[in-house]
């Protein structure tokens, strides 16, 4: 099944594409991941709730989905940036731009981020 999303006026279908299984992503704990066309992803379960924002650190790249995440925050491994994996938004320097939000859905066992 397909969400509908709307940019800009246009509307569009999104592909939902299964990157784990529920049981792969413990509570409190986030995953590296990445899409089938390259795109790096951090996949993060909060509460039993799976959050995905862009798994590149927008600072230099670190791997996000390798950080800590305490609450709705996970910190860069690599430089200590952080972002809330609920919108993507900075928390903390040196990052200065925010990560790329994805949508995310459970079908069955499935966890499914929208691309």
């Amino acid at each position: 099944m397909s969400a509908e999303v709307s940019w800009k006026g246009v509307r569009e279908m999104a592909e939902f594409v299964s990157v784990a299984k529920a049981g792969d992503v413990p509570p409190g704990q986030v995953s590296q991941l990445k899409l089938g066309d390259g795109t790096q992803v951090c996949l993060a379960n909060v509460d039993g709730t799976f959050y995905a924002i862009g798994g590149d650190c927008t600072h230099q790249g670190g791997p996000l989905g390798e950080g800590e995440l305490d609450g709705t925050v996970v910190t860069c491994p690599w430089h200590g940036s952080k972002f809330d994996v609920t919108t993507g938004a900075v928390k903390g320097p040196p990052a200065s731009q925010p990560e790329p939000k994805y949508e995310v859905r459970i079908a069955g066992d499935d966890v499914q981020v929208a691309v």
